[in-house]
């Protein structure tokens, strides 16, 4: 919330949204008529920041991204920080087990093809020998009905076909994580 915006000449007039953007305050305003045009003014702008409540750090979720694509782990990665998520990485699916045991992720973000360990066989052993496992959104350049249908006999929660529309996976990831 904006307490107090003013000049050195106490003359300062908001015409204009005072936004937040980013972590980048952005004012549009004019000075006051006794500052001659041109001249720099200083310009004071006290926020009172809003206390993290509860309701809001609980929003950060931990998310572990296992693709051996290192285009698509950055770009996930970016959008989903963005959101304020935690990101874990994983490049094939033994490490992705590694970590999903380590970190306890609320959401893996799973490619089906990968080295040393299928998206498959990583979601089978999540879904059969954990007891609470993450949510789980498999993604896959593969556009065979039967391997989706695989997918959703194993226990997926969603499953997209690459190349995606960012916001539908971020729809997704917001409905998964009840957010």
């Amino acid at each position: 919330m904006i307490r107090r915006f003013s000049t050195e000449t106490g003359r300062a007039f908001p015409n204009g949204p005072i936004t937040d953007i980013h972590g980048c305050l952005i004012l549009a305003g004019r000075i006051g008529r006794t500052t001659p045009a041109g001249t720099p003014a200083i310009v004071t702008v006290e926020i009172e920041m809003a206390k993290d409540t509860k309701a809001e750090s609980d929003k950060k979720k931990r998310i572990l991204l296992v693709d051996d694509d290192a285009e698509i782990i950055e770009s996930l990665r970016l959008a989903l920080q963005a959101k304020g998520h935690e990101i874990l990485v994983a490049r094939d699916g033994n490490q992705g087990l590694a970590i999903t045991e380590r970190e306890d992720p609320d959401l893996v973000i799973l490619d089906m093809m990968m080295p040393k360990r299928s998206g498959f066989l990583v979601l089978e052993k999540l879904r059969r020998t954990r007891e609470n496992p993450p949510r789980i959104i498999m993604i896959t350049a593969n556009e065979g009905s039967r391997h989706k249908a695989y997918a959703e006999m194993l226990g997926v929660d969603d499953y997209i076909r690459k190349p995606f529309p960012m916001d539908r996976l971020m729809a997704s990831v917001d409905r998964l994580l009840g957010l």
